[in-house]
Formats: C-alpha cells, structure tokens, sequence
C-alpha cells in the first residue's frame, strides 16, 4: 500500500476503534489500579516506529541512551518490514519484530501475530515514537505494557488514556532530541546525542565493486535525487540535478558521481542520467544496492548531496559532508548535523509537510525550485576544497 492510502485507512478506521480502546484502558487502568512505578529496572523495553527510515535513524540517540541505562534489558524494535535490514546496523537492538503492510490482510494478520508475541515477552515500558498514527496508539494499548510513552496531540484526547506518560512534539525542535524526551521521563543522565549506524565493512569489497565499476582508490560523491512517496515534492527538480551533475563532473575530473535510488526509483534516476552529457565519471547504482552496501557506500563518499530523506540521515549517521536540501519539511527537525550544509528557502507554505495530507502547491514544490543549482555548486567548491 501506498503512505497516503495507509494515513487514510488509519484516519477512517483507526479513530473509533482507539476511541474503543481508550475507554477499556481507562476503564482496566481504575479497577487495577496498576503501579507505573518508572524508578526501576526494566527487563523488556518495546520501542516502535514504522513509517520513516530517516525518523528510526534520528531514534539511535535515545536507544543508546537506554542501552547505556539498562544494560541487561532486551529491546525489541517494532517497525514494518522495510525497515528490518537499517536496523540491523543498530547494535543496541536485540530483536525486530515487523508488520507486513504489503495489503490490508497481511497488516492484520502480521498485527495479531504482533500482539501474541508482545503478550508473550511482558514489557515493562513500550515507547511509541509514532505522532500522527493511530494504529500505533491501538497496538501499543493491546501490548499491555505496564507503562506506555507517546506523544500528546491536542485534537487527539485519546491519548491520554492510551499512554500513560506523555511528552510534547515540535516541528522547530530536532527530532533526536524530542525522542530523548522519553529518556527524560525515565530521569536518565548523561544521555547520548549522536546518530549511530554501525558499517558493516564485508559488504564492499564482497559485492559493491562489481555492481558499481568503482575501485578502492576512487573518491567519489553520492548523489540521490529522490524522495519517498510520503512526499515526492521533497524533490529537487530534475533539471536542477542535471545542471549541477554537469557542473561536477566538468569541474571535479578527479571525483566520480555516483547515483544512488532504491529498486522503485530507477526509472526517474534514469531520466536524469540520461541528460548528463559525459557519462566517463557517472555512475548509476539505482536498484542495484542493498541497504547494508547503500551504507556502505555512502560511509566512503567525498560529499553526499541529497533531498530530506533516508539517504540524507544515513549521511548524518556515519559523518559523511552532506549538502542537504530541504522545503516541504522544516530543517529544524531534521537538519540538526555538523559536517555539512543546509539549504532551505522559506515560503509562505513551508513546511507543509506537518500539516497537509496534500500540499498546498499541488506539486508545484516552489520551495525546493528557490533552490538554485549555482548556489548547491558553491557549496560543493567549498566541502570539496
């Protein structure tokens, strides 16, 4: 299923049905009286997060913190199955249990499996990183964890029967440090605030050389031109990336580009390789990676340039220079990172992507057009001099 379809079968469905479990909750919660004690040692800790590669990466701060805290407990992370090869690369996890969002019977069959096993383990603490899902509320009622976290919404007052502690969101503040908000409710100190994604160094020399023609020695930038379905107007235009891809590679003889996408992206990252007049340096790697050889890949690059998406976070994650470009989605949460440069022109609508189910340009991504291909040139004059 595509994101949209999914945000709204949980905004049909899902809404009365928490508003059903709510109610249970808040019924069971009285007559059990229920201690939610948080001075403890916990044994099993849940924390879940489906939708948003670049959001589960953005978490590693807080899950470090409560491995750095609970050193013996187990932490299970719930996600979809898409998402179950990135967490791999997070050490700190014991176990993925995944939802199978292909269709709607295998999220409801793959969600019942989810709840036996979750009954099975007992945790103590479940931490729900979603915001705006009510799936996520539903499921992580039906967990029966002694103590629930999630995030307060104003026009959702479900939640706070749901979650028995909750903290505030922001779209101006970035978004490791509001998860770490939940190792605050736990008065933990000393928390750990850098992203971490662990490289697995076999994955190179084992498979990339081949699929990508690069050779050890080569210095190279990655450059990815896409963006999820959440929101494809987080893309820089296509004749932006050709003109600056042109500039490169004329300018920067010594450096190659390589082009990077997933299976579903390899037709639009065609289109532009398809305009770049000397292909000598160009490399096209779209569909052809892993996400472990993804990783790697960019771990080794020169300078990544990227919209806001998952790429642009595994940047973050393994310290590569990033040239980031924003518009739809407020760097303030999502551009907090040192070793690079970001871009973002402000319009009136912007970000819209915290309060629109469909923009309000109807596509005509103004925000990411503002964004000249002379001025991202410069920036890569400056990081790679």
């Amino acid at each position: 299923m595509k994101t949209r379809q999914k945000i709204i079968i949980d905004n049909l469905f899902g809404t009365p049905l928490v508003y059903l479990i709510n109610a249970l909750a808040r019924f069971l919660g009285f007559i059990l009286r229920i201690d939610h004690n948080l001075n403890r040692e916990f044994n099993t800790i849940v924390i879940s997060k489906y939708v948003g590669l670049g959001s589960i990466i953005q978490a590693t701060p807080l899950i470090q913190t409560l491995r750095k805290r609970f050193p013996n407990a187990k932490i299970i992370f719930a996600t979809r199955s898409s998402n179950q090869t990135l967490l791999k690369h997070i050490s700190e996890i014991d176990e993925v249990m995944v939802i199978d969002d292909n269709n709607i019977f295998s999220v409801i069959s793959s969600t019942a499996k989810f709840i036996f096993k979750l009954w099975n383990v007992k945790p103590e603490l479940f931490i729900d990183l979603e915001y705006y899902s009510n799936y996520s509320s539903i499921v992580t009622t039906l967990s029966k964890a002694t103590n629930r976290f999630g995030f307060y919404k104003q026009n959702k007052p479900y939640r706070k029967g749901v979650y028995n502690c909750l903290v505030g969101f922001s779209v101006d503040s970035p978004i490791s440090e509001i998860y770490l908000q939940f190792a605050d409710l736990l008065h933990i100190k000393g928390q750990i605030k850098n992203l971490k994604l662990e490289v697995q160094e076999e994955n190179y020399h084992e498979t990339i050389l081949e699929r990508t023609q690069l050779s050890v020695c080569d210095s190279y930038i990655v450059i990815n031109p896409n963006a999820s379905d959440l929101r494809v107007e987080r893309r820089w235009p296509k004749y932006s990336y050709i003109d600056l891809i042109n500039s490169i590679l004329k300018n920067y003889p010594k450096h190659k580009v390589v082009l990077v996408g997933a299976k579903s992206e390899t037709n639009y990252v065609a289109e532009i390789e398809n305009e770049i007049l000397d292909k000598t340096n160009l490399v096209n790697t779209a569909g052809k990676l892993s996400l472990s050889e993804l990783i790697f890949l960019i771990s080794k690059a020169a300078l990544m340039i990227s919209n806001d998406t998952g790429p642009m976070h595994i940047a973050f994650a393994v310290n590569t220079k990033t040239i980031a470009l924003f518009g739809p989605c407020s760097p303030l949460q999502y551009g907090g990172f040192h070793a690079g440069e970001i871009f973002y022109k402000k319009v009136h609508c912007s970000p819209c992507v915290h309060k629109y189910l469909r923009p309000p340009c109807h596509g005509d991504n103004i925000c990411m057009k503002s964004i000249s291909a002379e001025e991202v040139e410069n920036a890569v004059f400056r990081h790679l001099s």
